[in-house]
């Protein structure tokens, strides 16, 4: 963990690759080509034990792994860090009592009220983790609503978070936008743009999906720290689609040559 943390000090941008499917030996395979992986245990297809493994193959392969929690609810929040995430990502802070109350699950005591003893915890690090622990352990929380990028300045100066990271999707679809049709480049580099302010005003972090070029290109122009840029069902959809291609081309080449 404390690696990560250095490496975020250099100012350089550290890009991250979203898991939503149960398979710890892709992190196996592709975890030297990112800085950290995000878990998606709210909209992906993980359960308690699927996260456990997929945070103790990021431990094997050395990097910072992020557990994105479905909600605030602090047992949720407290058994994702007892796996021994470098962090957790929540969702849907709409504004700085949430981010406060966030705070008081993801943080031990005197900045929150997290429970101690978490098993991995203790077996790895001892029962002397909880004195360094709100340092090591990094808490993102998620700007995802109209209300939320207003009150960005103010979730931003809460003690005890982080890092803030710009939802895109829900923003979007909160103001009317289709989700099947590309998102306004110049709305969404805006938003961004206040929330890289905010989290920079009070000394924070910043987060955001850039997976598509143009996206990434404006995370690292505007100085993003943690840059989301690809994602496991991307890899598989794309490779997918191009075998298929080049098997059944073959198929019709050697068809027309008999």
């Amino acid at each position: 963990m404390s690696s990560f943390r250095d490496r975020l000090k250099t100012g350089q941008p550290q890009f991250g690759c979203l898991i939503t499917y149960p398979l710890p030996g892709v992190i196996e395979r592709i975890g030297s080509d990112w800085d950290w992986f995000w878990l998606d245990g709210q909209h992906g297809q993980l359960g308690y034990q699927d996260l456990l493994a997929l945070v103790r193959a990021c431990d094997l392969v050395g990097r910072a792994s992020f557990v994105r929690v479905p909600g605030h609810d602090a047992g949720t929040i407290g058994m994702a860090l007892d796996t021994g995430a470098t962090g957790v990502i929540v969702p849907q802070v709409h504004s700085a009592d949430q981010a406060r109350a966030v705070v008081q699950a993801a943080k031990f005591p005197p900045l929150g009220d997290r429970s101690f003893g978490g098993r991995r915890a203790v077996d790895l690090h001892g029962r002397g983790y909880a004195a360094t622990a709100n340092d090591d352990t990094i808490l993102i929380v998620q700007v995802e609503s109209p209300e939320g990028l207003a009150a960005v300045d103010e979730i931003a100066a809460v003690p005890g978070v982080d890092c803030v990271h710009l939802g895109p999707d829900d923003l979007m679809l909160r103001r009317g936008h289709p989700m099947d049709q590309p998102h306004p480049r110049d709305v969404v580099a805006g938003d961004l743009d206040a929330v890289v302010g905010a989290c920079r005003r009070h000394g924070k972090l910043s987060a955001a999906m850039g997976v598509s070029r143009e996206m990434c290109d404006a995370c690292v122009s505007l100085g993003v720290n943690l840059i989301a840029s690809a994602l496991d069902v991307g890899f598989i959809a794309a490779g997918s689609a191009d075998a298929s291609r080049q098997a059944r081309q073959i198929a019709q080449n050697s068809k027309h040559s008999k």
